[in-house]
């Protein structure tokens, strides 16, 4: 095989690595490690259930007991 057919089989290897690094780089590159960890991450995540009367006291408890700016209306001339 002479040089200038190396050449080409090496120029026709790049252009094929050229067109498929978008594809390459989605499973290899960074973004998709990025992808993976947090893949990892959101699997331990899970979703607690709980009595929504409960919950609905609590936030009202929790509004009730917020400081206002306002004064009581019926402290007002």
């Amino acid at each position: 095989m002479s040089w200038p057919w190396i050449v080409l089989l090496a120029l026709g290897v790049l252009v094929v690595a050229a067109a498929e690094w978008p594809r390459v780089s989605g499973v290899l590159g960074a973004d998709a490690r990025r992808r993976r960890d947090r893949e990892r991450r959101k699997a331990k995540l899970r979703v607690v259930r709980t009595d929504d009367d409960d919950f609905v006291e609590s936030v009202r408890r929790d509004l009730d007991a917020l400081p206002t700016t306002e004064e009581p209306r019926s402290k007002r001339p």
